[in-house]
C-alpha cells in the first residue's frame, strides 16, 4: 500500500457463509459432523456461532449425547476459537424460560 492511500476495510463474511464456515471448520477439528447451527451473532471482530454436534450415538436415539460448541470466527470467516458450552441428551427439553 502506497503512502497516503486509505487502508482497505476488511469485509465481513455474510451470515449464511459464516454458518457454513463455523460448521465445516469445527467438523475438521473434531472429526464429527455438526447436526445444526443453533445461533449466529455478529461481533465486532467477526461472528460467534453455536454449533450442535453428536458426541455419542446411542440407541434409542433420544439418549444420544449432544454438545453445543461456541465457535468464534474472524471477519473473513476463519475459525479463531471454539469451546464446548454444554452436553445434553438428544431427547432433553430445554427448560429455560
Amino acid at each position: 500500500m502506497a503512502a497516503g492511500e486509505p487502508a482497505k476495510r476488511r469485509s465481513r463474511t455474510k451470515p449464511a457463509s459464516a454458518m457454513r464456515a463455523a460448521a465445516q471448520q469445527l467438523q475438521e477439528l473434531l472429526g464429527r459432523p455438526p447436526e445444526s447451527v443453533s445461533a449466529l451473532r455478529p461481533t465486532e471482530d467477526g461472528w460467534e456461532a453455536d454449533v450442535e454436534v453428536l458426541e455419542l450415538e446411542r440407541i434409542p436415539e433420544t439418549t444420544s449425547v449432544m454438545a453445543t460448541y461456541r465457535v468464534t470466527l474472524d471477519k473473513e470467516g476463519d475459525l479463531v476459537a471454539y469451546e464446548r458450552k454444554r452436553r445434553y441428551t438428544r431427547g432433553q427439553i430445554d427448560r429455560r424460560g
